[in-house]
């Protein structure tokens, strides 16, 4: 590539620059220009007293980067891959993901408790739908309050006593090394993970085909595949963020094998499938799992 400069664009929250500057180490194998990292404010980083879904849904946490991509002011835009919504904006594309870190889900509290330790009644800090659904099928007697903002700040509310524990990505407090505030690390048969949990994902202009032949060198390949499959089944369930749905999968050999779970609208049913075939079939497999949940809950997932 002869351009000068690429300018990167990302939130400006600690996580997505940990994120950006891990991006922009991966692309300097392939480009040896000068990169520019620029930090964006959006509507998801702003309003912190409401759930992502009443303020926009996820797409809040991208809007802004988008039309800076859409203005030619970046030249590609570093986002977490399950803060996108499953469908597209109509003339960028998402062409390469980096490795994926752990999907999985971590219990944060404020003595270092497990989840069955917790005191009866304990307070559990989250935004998410999912994971209030999930952790009450495990600990029914738990109440659920909103706790939104960056990791820092939702790990100082624990500490502070505002509330007894919260649910976190593994991957964030990884990047950020802060792993030893963990006080659980659930299984994926017990919290799947959010759809692409875990992926750093490049988005571009679909006109530019000087970058988008550079990510197509960055792109890593096994990530690509389990995301198409996973994304597949937000698209056929119309997932978004009152959608309380998990889900993950992973490869063994040439085999890929897809776990979702889906929730009703008040938490009280969850709707489960399984399914694996050869890695070429990535979306085949996908749809098969978002059609037979869909299939299955008739609609009643929908909050």
């Amino acid at each position: 590539m002869n351009k000068k400069k690429l300018i990167i664009g990302a939130r400006g929250s600690k996580l997505a620059i940990k994120y950006a500057e891990i991006a922009i180490k991966e692309i300097k194998k392939f480009y040896k220009g000068k990169i520019e990292l620029k930090k964006i404010v959006t509507k998801g980083d702003c309003v912190l007293n409401r759930r992502t879904s009443e303020i926009g849904g996820k797409g809040e946490f991208v809007k802004n980067i988008e039309r800076e991509l859409f203005q030619k002011k970046i030249d590609i835009a570093v986002h977490s891959l399950k803060d996108i919504p499953y469908k597209q904006t109509r003339g960028l594309v998402i062409n390469a993901v980096l490795k994926r870190n752990s999907p999985k889900e971590v219990l944060i509290s404020k003595n270092n408790l497990t989840l069955d330790r917790l005191k009866k009644n304990s307070i559990i800090g989250s935004s998410s739908y999912r994971r209030e659904f999930q952790l009450r099928l495990l600990r029914p007697d738990l109440k659920f309050k909103l706790i939104r903002g960056n990791i820092d700040s939702r790990i100082k509310k624990v500490f502070n006593k505002k509330f007894d524990a919260t649910i976190l990505a593994k991957a964030g407090l990884k990047c950020l090394k802060l792993l030893k505030f963990i006080s659980q690390e659930f299984d994926y048969n017990k919290m799947i993970p959010s759809a692409g949990q875990g992926i750093i994902s490049l988005q571009s202009r679909k006109s530019d085909n000087r970058i988008n032949r550079l990510l197509k060198k960055v792109n890593h390949k096994n990530t690509s595949i389990r995301a198409s499959s996973e994304r597949r089944v937000l698209k056929i369930l119309e997932g978004d963020c009152n959608t309380a749905i998990g889900v993950y999968s992973f490869i063994n050999k040439n085999k890929l094998t897809l776990k979702a779970e889906l929730f009703s609208h008040d938490g009280k049913i969850r709707y489960y499938y399984e399914y694996s075939d050869k890695l070429n079939k990535a979306l085949k497999i996908g749809d098969i799992v978002g059609r037979y949940l869909k299939k299955k809950s008739q609609g009643k997932y929908k909050i």
